[in-house]
């Protein structure tokens, strides 16, 4: 059966009846459908948040499919209410790019899935919508004050930096020329779109404390200098205001169910490739407001989406993670031991073994942060038991606790083993949260930091171009920011064909952005874009509606 299949066969419960469940009055959340509904800011309860434990789901460097953090997210927070635990998942919102790409959908799978999937993965309630608005408004903004004859802030065009953004991989507008068609259309200058899930707007949402600090976030955009080298921000374009009126029901969390009947709450969208890759602080502390445990997840390997999540989310909200778990897959072990795409449904124990280097290395970052992690094998149906032994005795020889992990084909049942190692190191108490550096180190310290003791690297290069960066970084006063690296997911380098654990390498950062409002520097590095396009045969090809309306072939 495939995914879609299986959810059309659980009847949902309404979105009503999950709210109380949740511990929400009825009454005070705003519906979007039967199956759907936006939750008040209000409900939050900092005192709450601070007993629940959190424990964040991370995976090793995955293939191009992804290893099913968010299907391990779900059965875990089902594995944990089996046990008599509440528990409650919070994770992304699914971007249109990966669903029509690449991944397809990203509700989770098999008997592990948040529900409505269809909904969740494609329009869901509009929040990437509302973003990408918000965002071109301000691109609007700017190029009509430069074109302003009366109201101009003499807006160097060459100095803009803020491109316009759509929740779409389309290669072709990467680079595109703006302001053509006479003098009535604007000045003529480069620049081009990203896609929705790499907007800092996005980013700003997922790091907002309330819709006040939204605002204020939103007014700290930094767009580019005058003719006399001052720096402008979008407050001084007067357009935080209604960007704020745009985002102001985006910025609330969403509330869905799992498959088993259990709260699931989506908000937010940030790669961990180009951006953060976590859901929103505000949908984290809902979560942990009204669950004894909160689960959470952080996009693609341990490398990227964690190491964002504890440096930047967990410093800027004050979050502590009680443990870690590290969804591995067979599939990913053997890619990373040099076995072919194709073949890594075929038994192969020696490219199992030679790919463990990569899981020793996930294994070891974490306990840089001062956490306890727990293994999870992401159990798939061409696995051996000769192969998982492997994994198994890997996890022995390292003292780490380790769970056979069978969401997809049993739901919670197919966790419980690790929901109970979870529930054991919890109650240890013997993780303790520290972050990797201080903010106030250099921009440079910091970089250095995460690229040898988190990915590995020998040292770091930079351009010339990030080198004038860093000199206008310093001269905004700007030094204090976290760093959020763009780098590829395919490998803990920044070259993807580095598989496995690599060593001796450099790290090359082309050029750093900045994003004030978010509270971060973007140092890209590698040939990382802020713009996929669609494979050769992209996952849309396979998706469309029958004759009674419904969907197929959305995974």
């Amino acid at each position: 059966m495939t995914d879609l299949e299986i959810a059309k066969g659980v009847t949902l419960q309404s979105i009503s009846s999950i709210a109380e469940k949740f511990g929400i009055d009825p009454d005070t959340i705003e519906m979007y459908g039967k199956y759907k509904a936006k939750l008040p800011l209000q409900s939050i309860d900092v005192k709450k948040a601070a007993q629940s434990h959190l424990i964040l789901v991370s995976a090793i460097s995955p293939t191009p499919a992804g290893e099913g953090k968010t299907t391990m997210s779900i059965g875990l927070t089902e594995g944990l209410n089996r046990l008599g635990k509440k528990t409650t998942v919070v994770l992304r919102e699914p971007s249109l790019g990966p669903v029509f790409g690449i991944k397809g959908g990203a509700t989770g799978g098999g008997y592990s899935q948040v529900l409505p999937m269809e909904d969740i993965n494609l329009h869901f309630t509009g929040d990437f919508a509302a973003i990408e608005k918000a965002h071109n408004l301000l691109a609007a903004v700017i190029d009509n004050n430069i074109q302003s004859k009366t109201r101009s802030l003499r807006l160097d065009p060459r100095t803009i930096g803020w491109k316009r953004v759509m929740d779409m991989n389309d290669r072709a507008l990467r680079d595109i020329i703006v302001g053509l068609g006479g003098t009535t259309s604007g000045i003529p200058r480069e620049s081009g779109f990203d896609i929705t899930a790499a907007s800092e707007i996005m980013a700003i949402l997922c790091l907002a404390e309330d819709l006040g600090d939204l605002k204020r976030r939103l007014g700290n955009i930094f767009v580019g200098y005058t003719f006399d080298k001052e720096p402008i921000y979008a407050k001084d374009l007067k357009a935080e205001g209604a960007m704020t009126a745009l985002l102001k029901d985006a910025i609330k969390p969403n509330l869905v169910q799992t498959m088993e009947g259990n709260p699931a709450i989506i908000h937010g969208g940030p790669f961990a490739n180009i951006a953060q890759g976590t859901n929103s602080v505000i949908a984290t502390r809902m979560g942990m407001s009204h669950s004894e445990y909160t689960v959470t997840e952080a996009g693609f390997g341990f490398d990227l989406g964690a190491e964002k999540f504890f440096d930047i989310k967990c410093q800027s909200a004050g979050l502590k993670p009680k443990a870690v778990v590290l969804t591995a897959t067979i599939r990913a072990l053997k890619y990373h031991g040099g076995a072919d795409l194709k073949s890594l449904t075929e038994p192969n124990v020696e490219a199992l073994k030679k790919g463990l280097p990569n899981l020793e290395k996930h294994l070891e970052n974490i306990g840089k942060f001062n956490i306890v992690p727990v293994i999870s094998i992401n159990r798939f149906v061409s696995d051996t038991d000769e192969e998982i032994e492997v994994i198994k005795d890997f996890a022995a020889s390292k003292g780490v606790r380790v769970a056979l992990s069978e969401v997809w084909a049993k739901g919670g049942e197919g966790a419980e083993a690790l929901a109970q190692h979870i529930i054991d190191v919890v109650e240890s108490n013997t993780s303790d949260f520290k972050p990797l550096y201080d903010w106030n180190a250099s921009v440079m310290d910091k970089i250095t930091t995460i690229a040898t003791e988190i990915y590995g690297a020998e040292h770091v290069d930079y351009t010339s171009k990030a080198k004038a960066h860093l000199r206008k970084i310093s001269n905004l006063g700007l030094d204090h920011l976290p760093v959020c690296i763009a780098k590829t997911q395919k490998s803990l380098s920044d070259n993807p064909k580095l598989l496995g654990r690599p060593k001796d390498f450099i790290i090359t950062v082309r050029e750093i952005e900045i994003a004030v409002g978010a509270g971060f520097l973007i140092p890209i590095t590698g040939d990382i874009m802020r713009m996929p396009g669609l494979p050769a045969t992209p996952s849309s090809e396979g998706i469309d509606v029958n004759d009674e309306g419904e969907i197929t072939g959305l995974f």
